[in-house]
């Protein structure tokens, strides 16, 4: 049975803003309380979808959360109805409110850890939401990311879900950003390669000093474990801690893969070696590496331009696609190394660059917004097709950001009552686009 690689977007929501939430992310922290422009980030993204739906491929929505908050800030004591809800926590406590009204859900790379039918014993595709428990921001996103990957994937024949794991710094879990399958065809067992960067319970292993290791090496064996991987078909490896401390705070700034290409830093990984071999030994010998020497782009060009930060696709021609951030190609080293790489014809043909600058400026580039999801035809059918790019939705769904979302938004914006009512009435109607039922707290009786 013939099997695809989808990938499933996160629309950007209507509170899209940069308020500087996340420490370790050099993007984030670099444009704090800068405007943002949540109408232009929604397009962008929308671009890149039909753009890649375009080309023949399999490409999905995944909806927003309800942002500001209001049921976490009730839960931190904040109270009234709910314009004094975000009077309160505007004048007591900014910062909280700002990280209740972040639309950090449009990164779904961090949404869930996906493993397809043919890896699981089962014979189910599972999803493991990820807890996402280094920032809180982030940390109150997955019961509703659950929801909406349950009304997307619904299928039970098909479609296994599993809760996030605990929500303790242990079991730090921030899901696809830090996990590639190899495979020959999508439709073979494959090898799942799981990255951490830290161990919780075994001090002996290395770890970043200055920023924080979000993924835990506990968190990689328990999410295996629910998805009943064959420890034959699994690789974990440990990030370089070094190059976290240099910015690079989940595996995707430094290494992307597909099919059996790893696409990936002379600095990536610790012992990296190692990990090839691994990976070489439970993929095949047709599995390739190619990577990028530190001498060609640095860990500051690698992070600031997010060259690994890239969706890297097979296209129905059989060619191998990066597709890259503008900021590449602005990058003058960057730039070089990538026409150098298509010109020595190392194993992938062609690129892509899309403008994502809403996006790249709160840290987050092509593999930021997208969760890889690979299904057989059969699954590929059960999947709500309300939810997949075509000319319409994309049509429908720009009508939708013209009519609801701001132009421009400040995070002195966010004490503003009428947002929660614009963004509540945006996803209300969005929930009837999609058809996704009440997948929101605000939409339960």
């Amino acid at each position: 049975m013939k099997a695809y690689e989808a990938n499933f977007d996160g629309l950007v929501g209507p509170t899209h803003n940069y308020s500087g939430l996340s420490f370790g992310n050099v993007a984030s922290a670099k444009n704090q309380a800068a405007p943002s422009k949540p109408k232009q980030a929604a397009k962008q993204g929308l671009a890149k979808m039909k753009a890649l739906a375009d080309m023949g491929l399999v490409q999905g929505v995944l909806a927003p959360q309800e942002r500001p908050d209001i049921f976490t800030l009730r839960r931190l004591g904040f109270s009234g109805s709910d314009s004094d809800v975000i009077a309160q926590a505007a004048k007591q406590a900014p910062k909280v409110l700002a990280a209740c009204c972040s639309a950090s859900s449009m990164w779904t790379a961090n949404a869930s850890t996906v493993s397809p039918s043919a890896d699981t014993a089962d014979g189910r595709v599972h999803f493991t939401p990820a807890n996402l428990t280094n920032k809180f921001h982030r940390s109150i996103e997955h019961e509703t990311t659950g929801r909406i990957l349950q009304a997307t994937f619904a299928d039970e024949r098909y479609f296994a879900h599993h809760a996030a794991l605990p929500s303790v710094e242990h079991y730090g879990d921030e899901g696809a950003a830090n996990h590639t399958r190899f495979c020959q065809q999508y439709g073979d067992k494959g090898v799942e390669f799981f990255v951490y960067g830290r161990h919780a319970f075994d001090s002996r292993h290395p770890a970043p000093s200055k920023f924080p290791a979000r993924h835990t090496y506990e968190a990689c064996e328990a999410v295996a474990r629910l998805h009943q991987l064959s420890e034959n078909h699994t690789v974990m490896a440990q990030q370089n801690p070094a190059v976290i401390d240099q910015g690079v705070f989940h595996n995707d700034v430094i290494a992307v893969g597909n099919r059996n290409v790893l696409f990936c830093h002379q600095q990536a990984f610790l012992d990296q070696q190692a990990v090839y071999d691994e990976l070489t030994a439970k993929v095949g010998d047709s599995f390739k590496v190619i990577e990028v020497p530190t001498s060609a782009v640095s860990i500051d060009d690698a992070v600031n331009s997010y060259l690994f930060n890239s969706q890297l696709l097979s296209m129905p021609s059989g060619e191998t696609v990066l597709v890259l951030p503008d900021e590449c190609r602005q990058n003058k080293n960057v730039w070089a190394y990538v026409e150098s790489m298509l010109a020595q014809k190392q194993g992938i043909d062609r690129v892509e660059v899309f403008d994502l600058k809403q996006s790249m400026a709160n840290g987050g580039g092509p593999a930021c917004l997208r969760l890889r999801v690979v299904l057989n035809d059969n699954e590929l059918k059960a999947v709500n097709a309300s939810t997949l790019m075509n000319e319409e939705l994309f049509e429908r769904l720009n009508t939708w950001v013209d009519f609801h979302y701001r132009d421009e938004l400040r995070e002195s914006d966010l004490a503003d009552p009428q947002l929660l009512i614009e963004s509540r009435t945006a996803l209300d109607e969005l929930t009837q686009i999609l058809q996704l039922g009440s997948v929101y707290p605000f939409q339960r009786g």
